[in-house]
């Protein structure tokens, strides 16, 4: 028990430090007051003075309050329309899996073999679940006894392996946690350490409990998910009571790091999202968004950017690039390193990008087809009459495929018969055509979500169209990664008082775009939730069935293989839509690290078979890894429908399109 007596006089030592920084920090205020407050203290001296290890869990049963997850999840996701009594069965079954931990009240680690409080922790809980069975589903959720059962006693095995890891004669620091959260040195202290080991436990063996769940697959996701989300707000690492880092901070700087902690809060507040970098050290155009050139068409919706050339000579024909419009282009040219525009027109393409407008209120009346048709449609027509060929090369990235896609189809039912496409090649990055999976964004979209939206936004129920507001959705894509987008900013920025560090990356991904509410709500029904676009005649752009087969060009597809919000095989779904000959290309990691991957960094891989089958595992299972970034390949592929080579151009458009402004231009210097 020396390493206890050694915590003890450490922290009576911490603890009176902590109160002359209390007394010299006048300024923290009420929240730092209260956040020091004397009694807490005195209450973790006591525990502290404990040599029962039961203090030591009853501390860390204490971090857990599954009611709150269910207000938790609806205030940060107002829309997930989660079925309340779906999550309230679960949550009393949680609560009483609580009740049954030891350190709950009348339990106790003394207990013998097969008592509920030492080998039997999840007691209560499956007695409540089997119950549950009988009511009428799919709003009772039922878990197969034999499952729990066995998930019961792996639970009992582990808890005890880690109350004998800290009960260890002779060990003068906790065995390490393996979780970065915990990774400082103040968590190796036995006192910090074993309510953090418990909780990483618990929260282990919560998200297995929610896997097991009998319920249709949208059901048990967003269970999961909102497990998830509590788990990673409950970390003993997000308050200043239980993180010794944080702690240790709040000395050395006599109470300014909570002071400065709780300004951060203030500011974020007052922007609605959590900082995760410095936005002031980045300015689009000035050290973002650098690569030259010049808008040369302009409209509600879109600015057309066309890009200096770089080489004495250029392909025929042009490369124009569709990003999406729930976000600024940049991420494809954030530095001349790392821009995939840049090394487009280093190759020798003449390329075109849109740039999408981050509406206002008077744009909130702008549709699906405006989108598709004063986007892509309005983009090819320029994009051709600029360069003076029939045919252009086109990427889309993301929902910029989507539209894209959507822009062809339309072309092709309005043109001739027998007329050859707009686009002599398509390649499509991250691309949903067929909604038949859409990741973890699936447990935001329902019939009553849809709705909710259309009453809201969309012009429905007699409301004036509004807009989804860009902070809004950034604040969801950080909440599906909670530890490393949230809690993480919230840690450093708010308990320690540091000033977040500059990262181009998110820079971007804070500067979000809104989306007109109409727009918005068509997508979310037609794609999202009926998945439409996929049969050919079942939705309508601009006045015209689409039939994503009438779409005769050579298409390139990427998938990232950790992408959560466009799996792999659903990006690989969109071939069979295709009517042209395919080629698809797997490359590691995820949504934008997978696609942002330059050559000259030679990091990660790709997977390439020519033979793309129907199946999207047995394509993977033959396909060839190549070390390097998917470009290369997709440079070559595309050189093959680019045109011979002829002179680079002097000037930016032509009489009819002349230069507007430098390029990024204006739309993409807008806030959301």
């Amino acid at each position: 028990m020396g390493r206890w007596k050694n915590a003890r006089k450490t922290d009576a030592a911490s603890i009176d430090t902590l109160a002359r920084a209390r007394k010299n920090a006048s300024q923290v205020g009420r929240i730092a007051k209260q956040a020091l407050r004397a009694a807490a203290f005195r209450a973790l001296a006591r525990e502290r003075n404990e040599r029962d290890t039961q203090a030591i869990m009853n501390r860390a049963s204490a971090n857990f309050d599954p009611a709150s997850l269910a207000a938790s999840f609806a205030k940060q996701f107002p829309s997930a329309s989660l079925s309340a009594q779906d999550m309230s069965q679960w949550f009393t079954a949680a609560q009483q899996l609580f009740g049954a931990l030891p350190g709950a009240a009348g339990s106790s680690f003394s207990g013998a073999p097969g008592t509920p409080s030492a080998a039997n922790p999840f007691a209560g809980l499956f007695d409540l679940i089997g119950k549950a069975g009988t009511l009428p589903p799919p709003t009772s959720p039922h878990v197969d006894p034999a499952r729990l059962n066995a998930l019961q006693t792996e639970y009992a095995r582990e808890f005890s392996e880690l109350v004998a890891s800290f009960t260890q004669t002779g060990v003068d620091a906790a065995p390490a946690l393996g979780d970065r959260r915990f990774a400082g040195d103040g968590w190796r202290n036995p006192f910090y350490a074993m309510p953090a080991a418990l909780y990483l436990l618990n929260g282990r063996f919560l998200l297995r409990m929610a896997d097991l769940v009998d319920a249709d697959a949208k059901t048990r996701e967003r269970i999961r998910f909102a497990v998830e989300q509590w788990v990673a707000a409950s970390s003993p690492a997000n308050f200043i009571a239980t993180n010794p880092d944080a702690q240790q901070r709040l000395v050395q700087t006599k109470g300014d790091s909570l002071l400065t902690g709780m300004q951060h809060l203030l500011a974020d507040m007052g922007k609605g999202k959590v900082s995760q970098t410095d936005e002031a050290a980045f300015e689009v155009g000035r050290n973002v968004a650098t690569t030259e050139g010049a808008v040369v068409f302009e409209n509600d919706l879109i600015q057309l950017i066309q890009y200096k050339p770089l080489t004495p000579t250029v392909y025929q024909r042009p490369l124009l690039v569709v990003p999406p419009c729930i976000n600024k282009y940049y991420i494809l040219d954030l530095q001349p390193e790392n821009s995939l525009i840049r090394y487009a027109v280093e190759q020798g393409n003449t390329v075109f990008v849109v740039s999408w407008r981050n509406p206002d209120a008077s744009l909130a009346h702008k549709t699906w087809d405006d989108y598709v048709g004063e986007g892509p449609i309005a983009a090819i027509d320029v994009v051709r009459e600029i360069s003076r060929q029939p045919q252009i090369n086109a990427l889309g990235f993301c929902v910029g495929g989507t539209l894209l896609s959507a822009a062809l189809a339309v072309l092709a039912a309005k043109g001739q018969k027998g007329a050859k496409s707009p686009v002599a090649s398509v390649t499509l990055l991250t691309t949903l055509l067929d909604f038949s999976d859409t990741g973890v964004l699936d447990v935001f979209i329902d019939e009553p979500h849809v709705q909710f939206r259309e009453q809201t936004i969309g012009g429905g129920a007699g409301h004036p169209p509004g807009l989804m507001r860009g902070v809004e959705l950034a604040n969801t894509f950080s909440f599906l990664r909670p530890n490393d987008l949230v809690w993480n900013y919230v840690v450093d920025s708010y308990l320690k008082g540091n000033a977040p560090q500059p990262f181009d990356l998110l820079y971007w991904n804070g500067d979000g775009t809104n989306l007109p509410g109409p727009m918005f709500c068509w997508y979310l029904r037609h794609l999202y939730l009926q998945n439409e676009l996929k049969r050919p005649g079942a939705v309508q752009t601009c006045g015209v069935p689409l039939d994503l087969g009438a779409i005769d060009a050579p298409a390139y597809v990427f998938g990232s293989r950790e992408d959560h919000i466009v799996p792999w095989t659903s990006a690989f779904r969109s071939l069979p839509l295709l009517g042209g000959e395919r080629r698809f290309v797997l490359g590691a990691s995820g949504h934008i690290a997978g696609v942002v991957n330059p050559p000259a960094k030679k990091k990660r891989s790709y997977w390439r078979n020519d033979d793309v089958g129907t199946d999207a595992n047995d394509w993977l299972a033959g396909a060839t890894e190549h070390p390097g970034s998917w470009w290369s390949d997709w440079s070559e592929w595309l050189a093959g429908y680019a045109g011979k080579r002829v002179k680079a151009p002097k000037a930016y458009g032509n009489v009819v399109y002349a230069p507007i402004e430098p390029a990024p231009g204006r739309y993409v210097k807008a806030k959301a």
